[in-house]
């Protein structure tokens, strides 16, 4: 375990702290194996689990502030999703409406911590923290990689427990059924964070990240077919929402329940040309984009300060 179990993220750490990400190894670990790209490759992976470590600690230590993050979405499903279930007909939509909400809500939960990267680099940045792990004989962009990871698991692990109150809206508690859903919440996690730290690293006030964000996401979130479906809004709407990942996450979490429970046949969220994409194309999309804002952000963040 590493030294950042007690280690606040406001304190700062320097490269002789053992405990601190990248910090040089023993003097002992020499030689063939010990030097070389084998012993950089160990110093940008303990970077990598360092700051894991960090964000996983600060989510078993934050009971509060993770349960008011969850009851937002919970209300949506529960509340709100009872509500209407009982005034939108099941033939309109092909399913349930709480049913057909859930991916919507998964999303909903995975987005918030996700995008809490963003703003734990800019207030990191402003403290101080952020200077002390430039010091680190790592590269920036582990460092980036590392804050990326460990929004990308502490996103998952809050929507897994969303993800437990599946029975409640009609679907089973089918193992294959639960993985890929769990798979897809891991890939729309990824991406979200990687889009919130391309963001973030363009920016040097929480403030403004804040204001952009309510700008952004909402329409976005609304533009996700989370909440109704797509096909019931104007054409330019439809091409807003095929530039959309949030769109595309929630079509992919869905058509993961229709893969598992046929008779769970909700209606197609996003649409080329009147044709649907491919699950895999879908997937592959969500990849890339992660993929291209993660690198895009690491060359941002590798200039100088």
């Amino acid at each position: 375990m590493t030294d950042l179990t007690v280690q606040a993220p406001d304190a700062p750490r320097t490269p002789e702290d053992p405990g601190a990400p990248g910090a040089a190894a023993p003097s002992g670990d020499t030689g063939v194996h010990g030097s070389g790209w084998p012993a950089r490759l160990r110093h940008e992976l303990r970077a990598i689990h360092a700051l894991v470590h960090r964000d996983l600690l600060r989510l078993a230590g934050q009971r509060t502030h993770t349960a008011l993050m969850l009851l937002h979405p919970m209300l949506y499903l529960l509340v709100l999703g009872g509500g209407l279930a009982a005034l939108i007909p099941r033939a309109s939509l092909g399913v349930g409406y709480q049913t057909y909400l859930f991916p919507g809500m998964l999303m909903m939960t995975v987005q918030t911590p996700a995008i809490m990267v963003g703003i734990r680099l800019i207030t990191d940045r402003q403290s101080g923290y952020l200077r002390e792990l430039l010091m680190a004989p790592v590269s920036r962009a582990t460092l980036l990689l590392g804050h990326c990871a460990g929004g990308t698991m502490t996103a998952t692990a809050q929507g897994a427990v969303l993800l437990s109150l599946a029975g409640t809206v009609g679907l089973p508690y089918d193992p294959l059924l639960l993985v890929l859903l769990l798979g897809g919440m891991i890939l729309a996690s990824f991406t979200i964070t990687a889009l919130a730290l391309a963001l973030a690293v363009s920016l040097r006030r929480a403030e403004t990240f804040h204001t952009l964000l309510g700008l952004i996401m909402m329409p976005l979130l609304f533009l996700s077919g989370g909440f109704f479906p797509l096909h019931a809004l104007p054409g330019w709407a439809h091409t807003l929402a095929a530039a959309n990942p949030l769109a595309y996450a929630v079509d992919l979490l869905r058509r993961c329940v229709t893969h598992r429970v046929p008779d769970q046949q909700a209606a197609a969220s996003i649409e080329w040309a009147g044709r649907q994409p491919s699950l895999p194309l879908e997937a592959g999309l969500l990849l890339a984009t992660g993929v291209i804002a993660l690198l895009w952000a690491a060359r941002r963040f590798s200039r100088p300060e």
